[in-house]
């Protein structure tokens, strides 16, 4: 009988102590697809970014354990890449691997009548942010509470 916790779950669990042996965190696993066509992914991260490499050698290694894990009764495909450079922060930890640099923040609610702030992240707490944004010719520092902030990326400009 399988565990009532959400695979996803079970999938984290299972997979991050051997990514951490491998020198990578687990950003992210998402689960698409029902029956045989279910797909597995995860998405991993490490401090001076993913490289091919990383996902073959963590491909490897997460296979057999998410086979002991059974995390379905049935086939499914497993996908191991890089969240990307513009990938949703989820984690304290992505805030804080962002600090200096310049990052969007969709907020909940709008502040000064704006839904959206871009700015260089300067500092991370527990419960805020400090972004300072550039409102030329002043740059002025804005911090908020985490709650308030609905969706937060690195700004990346091509």
């Amino acid at each position: 009988m399988k565990e009532s916790r959400p695979v996803v779950d079970r999938i984290s669990e299972a997979v991050s102590p051997i990514l951490w042996t491998l020198g990578l965190e687990l950003a992210d696993v998402v689960c698409v697809g029902q029956g045989s066509r279910s797909v597995v992914r995860v998405f991993i991260d490490k401090p001076e970014g993913v490289t091919l490499e990383d996902c073959e050698r963590a491909h490897k290694a997460l296979g057999p354990a998410l086979d002991v894990a059974d995390p379905f009764p049935h086939a499914y495909t497993l996908e191991v890449s890089s969240p990307g450079l513009d990938r949703p922060f989820k984690r304290l930890q992505d805030y804080r691997r962002a600090i200096g640099k310049r990052v969007t923040l969709k907020l909940r609610e709008p502040l000064a009548g704006q839904w959206r702030l871009v700015g260089t992240l300067t500092d991370v707490a527990d419960q805020t942010v400090t972004l300072a944004v550039d409102d030329r010719p002043t740059v002025r520092a804005v911090t908020l509470e985490q709650r308030l902030i609905a969706e937060a990326k690195r700004a990346v400009t091509w």
